[in-house]
């Protein structure tokens, strides 16, 4: 995985370099989501590894899969990592491209583990409590895990934040047993 990473950092940043250029970050991450999820699906994963499939026809059979929703320039970036051989790395470029536009708009993206779904004050407050400790406006991902118990786990970045009931008794039977 850290390999995938590593070869999808050029590719993210010139993404990343385009969509400044072009002023339309949101969309150039809109739509590298929608490359990632076609270059994820079985059918399409195994069309990319057939080395019989010419890379000009596998770029044009991934553009008419996105149809309407690609600039021109986007489309050129995906005839390119058709090209050389780089679009099963589509979902790791947007993950890179996701965090340099977070960076670059001072947003934060922090993800809510919950026992149960928030209820929108909830989120709210979490928001804004967030927002305090990390100086940025945020986005929030909520997930639901019914084996935390109760209560929630935060992650922002590499700092988590864990309150969920699972968590507590985890560190309860931590401290009997030293």
């Amino acid at each position: 995985m850290h390999e995938k990473t590593t070869i999808a950092r050029p590719y993210s940043q010139a993404a990343f370099e385009l969509a400044q250029e072009e002023d339309r970050l949101h969309d150039w991450a809109a739509m590298l989501q929608l490359l990632g999820m076609v270059v994820s699906n079985p059918a399409m994963a195994s069309a990319i590894k057939n080395p019989r499939l010419e890379r000009e026809k596998l770029a044009g059979i991934v553009i008419e899969i996105c149809r309407d929703r690609l600039t021109e320039t986007f489309r050129n970036f995906v005839r390119l990592l058709a090209y050389t051989g780089r679009l099963h790395l589509a979902p790791q470029i947007q993950e890179l491209f996701e965090k340099k536009r977070t960076d670059a708009e001072g947003i934060a993206r922090v993800t809510v583990t919950s026992a149960y779904p928030l209820e929108d004050d909830q989120e709210e407050k979490i928001r804004k409590i967030m927002a305090k400790r990390t100086g940025k406006k945020v986005e929030i991902d909520t997930r639901v895990d019914e084996s935390l118990i109760g209560g929630v786990v935060i992650r922002a970045g590499d700092s988590v934040i864990d309150a969920s009931l699972r968590g507590r008794l985890k560190q309860l039977s931590h401290n009997f047993a030293a």
